[in-house]
């Protein structure tokens, strides 16, 4: 299938393990968990991917950076996968499958498979820096053994690794390959219209080129992006569909009005990091509980919840 429109990150929130009661009052009770332990909090999650669903967001997508993946077992992440596919009701389902080691890249795409997911998504993430040539060998394996369509997913400020337009070429034919989710394009229209043009000297229509980089869907939508892979669809879906729609309709004025709202959340996804931005938004709304990052992450202090309530204020989401 073809990815196109709006795919919504859904973040994964975790909560901290409690100790147990004491069996008597003799009972000296457990020490306080550790800030490593936690669960996934599938209730919450769950009500994450039903509101995406309500708002028909064009397709979902399980584990990506805010759904924190690289902090979860292959087991946790295999019951997001599963989740994630019952919850949608039919919506497609794009699962991350990103990992350090090959081996276990291909451990996930067989759990994200046998969940009914529509299509894997990848990231050439290594603790050692890849080379062209292995990052082409990672996805080459990998599309040998799928069933549904590969999404790429080119984050260089979080993996590390630049793709020349080359090896996107090149990634792009093989079998199964169906859509590159790009990093931010300029917000400048000639130069955005610019910036796709180079991917297209190498990248088939076939393939579908996604804008990330909330700051700069509306630019990537209108100057002919075919979808939106976005963080804050995640927690305000209906308003980003809002944006999708307008853009891809070549309405402009609506497009880039609707992003005005969010400018002070994209500043803050600058400053921040849209994982931290996008968890204290949820908090606000009451859509997760609090202390739901994997540690070493944390949450946002008291000023910087703050910031997010004004740019909520100020997007209308909430009344001041």
């Amino acid at each position: 299938m073809r990815f196109t429109g709006l795919c919504a990150f859904p973040l994964t929130p975790l909560t901290p393990l409690t100790p147990l009661r004491p069996l008597t009052p003799l009972t000296p009770p457990l020490a306080a968990p550790s800030p490593a332990s936690f669960a996934v909090d599938e209730g919450a999650y769950v009500g994450l991917v039903e509101r995406l669903v309500d708002a028909r967001v064009d397709s979902i997508g399980a584990l990506g950076s805010t759904g924190n993946y690289a902090y979860l077992s292959r087991s946790e992440r295999a019951r997001i996968a599963e989740l994630t596919v019952e919850a949608a009701g039919g919506v497609p389902v794009v699962v991350g499958v990103s990992a350090l080691s090959t081996r276990d890249v291909l451990a996930h795409v067989a759990d994200a498979q046998r969940a009914g997911a529509s299509g894997v998504l990848l990231a050439p993430m290594s603790y050692q820096r890849l080379t062209q040539e292995e990052a082409f060998g990672l996805y080459e394996t990998v599309a040998a053994e799928l069933s549904v369509p590969l999404v790429v997913y080119d984050n260089p400020t979080t993996t590390g690794f630049t793709f020349t337009l080359e090896l996107h070429g090149r990634i792009a034919e093989l079998p199964g390959v169906t859509s590159i989710k790009i990093p931010p394009v300029p917000t400048s229209p000639d130069a955005a219209r610019a910036t796709l043009a180079h991917y297209r000297e190498h990248v088939s229509n076939v393939v579908t080129l996604g804008v990330s980089g909330d700051g700069s869907a509306a630019a990537g939508l209108l100057s002919g992006c075919d979808a939106w892979y976005s963080v804050l669809a995640g927690v305000l879906p209906r308003e980003c569909q809002a944006l999708t729609l307008a853009a891809r309709a070549g309405d402009s004025v609506t497009a880039h009005a609707i992003s005005a709202r969010f400018a002070p959340l994209w500043e803050l996804f600058a400053t921040h990091g849209s994982l931290r931005v996008v968890t204290a938004v949820a908090e606000v709304l009451g859509l997760i509980g609090s202390g739901s990052l994997p540690h070493p992450v944390r949450g946002l202090d008291a000023v910087g919840r703050r910031a997010v309530l004004r740019a909520l204020e100020a997007a209308g989401v909430v009344e001041g």
